[in-house]
């Protein structure tokens, strides 16, 4: 799993009823965009993330700007 800064990371529910966690990518720790990720969630929290197998990375595209 590879990323950039300005990159989503969607967090998928793991029981019914659990909503997708969705935060933005503000600093790669890792080499060459492997995890982990600083993410700034939406309820405005931020940590620390290595994502598991129930995450997705949806990239930017060129020029692209997130609100």
């Amino acid at each position: 799993m590879r990323a950039t800064t300005g990159d989503q990371l969607v967090q998928h529910g793991r029981v019914v009823g659990q909503h997708d966690k969705v935060g933005e990518i503000v600093e790669v720790l890792g080499q060459g965009g492997d995890p982990p990720y600083r993410v700034r969630f939406e309820d405005g929290h931020e940590g620390v993330c290595s994502p598991g197998p129930d995450t997705e990375i949806r990239h930017r595209k060129a020029g692209e700007r997130r609100p």
